[in-house]
């Protein structure tokens, strides 16, 4: 199965990101759409897409996908959520589900940082696919391409589109 693994597109869909969730036969998003645009050009394109609402979703969203996510495919367990924290400093929130039904992989979005790392702790994989959209400080486009076979992940690819320059301007004048 080929997995597409989005996260905080902040209402962001084009045809680059298109045709990577071509590509898979699931897409996930791991939080902050805006709004269901990209939900509904995924679903034109006959996918599954599996998801969770992040901080800056509004009803619309939430009322489409829950705050967390868990699900098996192939016996491997996956745990999805948005403000997940990362290995070594997660959410508050998240560390007793964490605990009680410790995941295989374990999913999250929020802090625009493309992370994937097996936590020693837990000893589950962490993903965190970036940013795919154009707001945020993040300086690339990120998303992850992965398969699962017979509950094993493989084939893990990083997925980058450069950010138009104009809006480098646009966020460093935010920030100031």
């Amino acid at each position: 199965m080929k997995i597409l693994l989005l996260s905080d597109n902040h209402g962001f869909v084009d045809s680059k990101i298109l045709s990577h969730a071509m590509w898979a036969d699931e897409v996930w998003h791991a939080g902050d759409w805006l709004n269901l645009e990209m939900h509904h050009e995924i679903s034109k394109l006959n996918k599954r897409i599996r998801g969770v609402h992040g901080n800056i979703d509004g009803t619309d969203v939430k009322n489409y996908y829950p705050l967390e996510q868990a699900f098996r495919i192939q016996g491997l367990k996956i745990l999805m959520t948005h403000i997940g924290g990362r290995p070594g400093k997660y959410n508050p929130k998240i560390v007793p589900v964490l605990k009680k039904h410790p995941p295989d992989l374990f999913i999250c979005g929020h802090s625009h940082i493309l992370l994937v790392k097996k936590d020693p702790i837990y000893d589950f994989l962490f993903m965190n696919p970036g940013a795919s959209g154009l707001h945020g400080f993040h300086k690339v486009r990120t998303a992850l391409r992965f398969q699962i076979d017979e509950g094993k992940i493989h084939s893990l690819e990083v997925v980058e589109w450069e950010r138009p320059k104009s809006l480098d301007f646009f966020e460093k004048d935010i920030a100031e």
